[in-house]
């Protein structure tokens, strides 16, 4: 696992003369994938004076270091903040525009603005402020990293919620990825609300429920 060694808060300067700091932040998101749940989005400006070590892509940050380090991220950035697009707006919109939706609510929401906001992936949502993409920026760029990992931990803690109201269907396991056992829990259990019907396996878990006279 490689560190990103680049933090853009340090990078950037102001040219005033007034020694303000150049804010920036990084946004990425979690949970594109999953046949159920919202996505969530995170936005962070890092503080270069109280130096976060380990910061990387949550994807290959182990469960229990990720919640280690979202405590960090909370505790010492100079701004953060995670925002949501639900199950309706990602059925309306599709994935790709409720994920930018959701990342343009988490920008909106910092605490303190930022004078720039570094995307990861290779497109930026609609805000009002500047923004750059940077593809495989949750590897490269520290801010990105933080945002990825505040991200991972908030839609995380809403599938363990989520599974404590519907056991049946593993949601602490698969975070509603469709894997073998959700796929099994659909078709054991039928469809919740909470589930993207837009997504092909739960279209045809719903074709197949309607064809057997069950209703959805």
């Amino acid at each position: 696992m490689r560190t990103p060694s680049l933090s853009f808060d340090q990078l950037f300067l102001d040219h005033s003369g007034a020694g303000k700091r150049y804010l920036v932040a990084g946004v990425d998101e979690a949970g594109r994938g999953p046949l159920a749940g919202n996505v969530v989005a995170a936005a962070v400006i890092l503080d270069p004076d109280r130096k976060i070590d380990g910061l990387a892509d949550s994807k290959v940050v182990s469960e229990q270091k990720r919640e280690e380090l979202a405590v960090l991220i909370r505790e010492r950035s100079l701004a953060w903040a995670v925002a949501e697009a639900n199950v309706r707006e990602i059925d309306q919109l599709n994935i790709l525009h409720a994920s930018m939706l959701a990342m343009a609510r988490a920008i909106e929401q910092l605490s303190t603005a930022p004078n720039h906001c570094l995307i990861d992936g290779n497109r930026c949502p609609v805000t009002p402020f500047n923004c750059q993409a940077v593809i495989k920026g949750d590897a490269l760029v520290q801010e990105i990293s933080a945002a990825s990992i505040l991200a991972k931990v908030a839609r995380d803690a809403s599938m363990h919620e989520l599974h404590e109201v519907y056991p049946q269907y593993g949601f602490d396991s698969h975070k509603g990825y469709p894997t073998r056992q959700h796929l099994a829990a659909i078709k054991e259990h039928g469809v919740l609300e909470q589930h993207r019907r837009s997504f092909g396996p739960v279209q045809a878990a719903i074709a197949a429920s309607q064809c057997a006279g069950e209703p959805q």
